[in-house]
Formats: C-alpha cells, structure tokens, sequence
C-alpha cells in the first residue's frame, strides 16, 4: 500500500533498486535501510517490517521455465516442472551470485552443535543451548522463520561471534528460500584474480 501511495502521488516513472549494498543482508525495516545507506539517501519511507521476509521468486519463461531464485511464493504451486538455471555467464536474475546476502561473520549451515565462539541461528524446538542465539521460529514455522531470517542474521552479525553456526531448515515451501538464503550467506569470498596469477621466479 505505502508503493502504491507514492507511486500514485510521484506521478512518474520511478526506479525501485534493493535498498541495500550488493552482496550484504537484505533489508527488512526502515531501520536496516538507515543502518545500510546512511546519508546515501534523503529519505526512508518506514511501512513497517517486510511481512514476507525473504525476496520474490523470479522465473524465467524466455525458453524451458527455469527458476532463478526461489521465493515467497513455492515454484511447485506454479504447476509445471521448473529446469535448474543455467549460470553460465552473467546472472539472469538478481540473487545469483555464489555469495550474496551475507553477514560479515562467517556462517556454517546445518549446524547439529554450536562450537566454542559460535553464535546460533536455531529453527525449532528443542535448540542446543548457546550463549548468543536467535530462534528464527521456536514452533517450527516457516513463514515465521523467513520473516525473522534477515533481522535475525544482522542481530548475530552485530555480536562479534567467531561464526554463526545456522541449525536445519527443512527444504520445502519457503525452507527451500530461507536454505537458498544461507547457502549464499555460507560461500566463501571468491579469490581474486591476483592472487591466482602465477608469480614470477625470485631473483
């Protein structure tokens, strides 16, 4: 509703990149936005906390259906079979970078225990105990759990945590987002170019 309010009020096209720096966390309140931006931008419109949580889901139908990033809505209710994307090449899509939404602190997936340092990240009843933790959904939900994925990141993020050890999330209806989220989050930092070219011979 608030889109639709300034677009009805602008009265012109309007160019609506994410409003956060590329590869970091996603933004989910006015605040994240402020934090991430500063005085990059005059003004933040606050709407209130993404309801969602986690980005859309974006297919490309140019040729064969292929899902290029799973979202708030399941690729399965679309009702045909989706090909893995071919990464060949530039992206096609926003979110496809091998690292992307990714806190500082290094993060470990599928968790089962939290090592010495480690900040957790825990979904569901029964979390091993820790000293820094967030519960993305102490029920086991995961429309709640993509709704707390981001905020929750940035919180453990700001704790100086040696890592973030991520627990299981099932891959199914917006597990396969929140996973796909994670996994990008997990990725090592590529190695740049310099350091793969040969050196030359000592003197």
């Amino acid at each position: 509703p608030l889109a639709r309010e300034l677009l009805a009020r602008c009265g012109r096209p309007v160019a609506a990149p994410s409003a956060n720096r590329s590869g970091r966390l996603s933004p989910t309140t006015a605040a994240h936005v402020r934090s991430d931006l500063g005085g990059a931008v005059d003004a933040v419109l606050d709407g209130g906390p993404c309801p969602v949580g986690v980005e859309s889901t974006i297919v490309d139908l140019a040729g064969e259906p292929a899902l290029l990033r799973p979202g708030a809505l399941d690729a399965a209710a679309l009702g045909f079979p989706l090909a893995g994307p071919d990464d060949a090449g530039a992206p096609k899509s926003p979110g496809r970078l091998a690292r992307h939404y990714a806190p500082a602190t290094p993060l470990r997936m599928n968790a089962a225990e939290v090592r010495d340092g480690e900040a957790l990240l825990a979904f569901g009843p029964g979390a091993p105990p820790a000293r820094m933790a967030r519960n993305l959904s102490p029920r086991g939900d995961l429309a709640e759990a993509a709704a707390n994925l981001f905020a929750m990141l940035r919180e453990l993020d700001a704790l100086g945590a040696r890592a973030i050890a991520a627990a299981p999330v099932p891959e199914r209806g917006l597990g396969r987002a929140i996973n796909d989220r994670l996994r990008r989050a997990a990725a090592r930092e590529p190695t740049p170019a310099s350091n793969l070219a040969p050196r030359a011979p000592a003197a």
